[in-house]
């Protein structure tokens, strides 16, 4: 049997095409886990603030980063959460229904705070991409600096038949 080989890719482009260009390559072993954990970080000290988005991935290469240690911050409802949600996520709702609509947790970055560190390495997801985009958005604005948006939300991530918890 042949000793596997770990081989370096290096992606050149503008900042905006890293993502499409990864999640586009054919699989053939490629493990996307270290170059999205290693490169895919937001950090507002180090970039200019329209730099310092964070990146969204496909919720394949998500979950290949859950497997490799990152937690899932889903930023659903408590409605939605219950509902269903993938394995080992974790709930702090961006957004609470108040009847007639949705109005922002008012208290959101605090409560991220309590649970995880400036450092952590997190995937934020919601149901559908655009409420864990704000939040990932502002977590980076508020200093953490391993934010990772997951395109596609939950629905996404239950479409292509990813471990849920009902």
């Amino acid at each position: 049997m042949a000793a596997r080989q770990t081989r370096l890719l290096l992606l050149l482009g503008s900042s905006q095409q890293p993502t499409q260009r990864v999640a586009s390559l054919p699989s053939g072993g490629l493990n996307t886990s270290f170059f999205f954990s290693s490169i895919f970080r937001c950090s507002v000290d180090a970039l200019p603030a329209e730099a310092a988005a964070p990146r969204s991935v496909p919720v394949r290469v998500a979950y290949e980063l859950q497997q490799a240690g990152h937690r899932y911050l889903d930023v659903r409802t408590e409605g939605e959460f219950s509902a269903g949600h993938p394995q080992g996520a974790v709930n702090i709702p961006y957004m609470h229904n108040n009847g007639s609509g949705m109005t922002k947790n008012t208290h959101f970055l605090e409560q991220v705070s309590t649970i995880f560190g400036k450092d952590d390495e997190i995937i934020v997801g919601c149901q559908s991409g655009k409420r864990s985009l704000m939040a990932a958005a502002e977590l980076c604005a508020a200093g953490f600096n391993a934010v990772t948006d997951i395109a596609g939300g939950f629905s996404s991530w239950r479409d292509n038949g990813l471990p849920v918890n009902q």
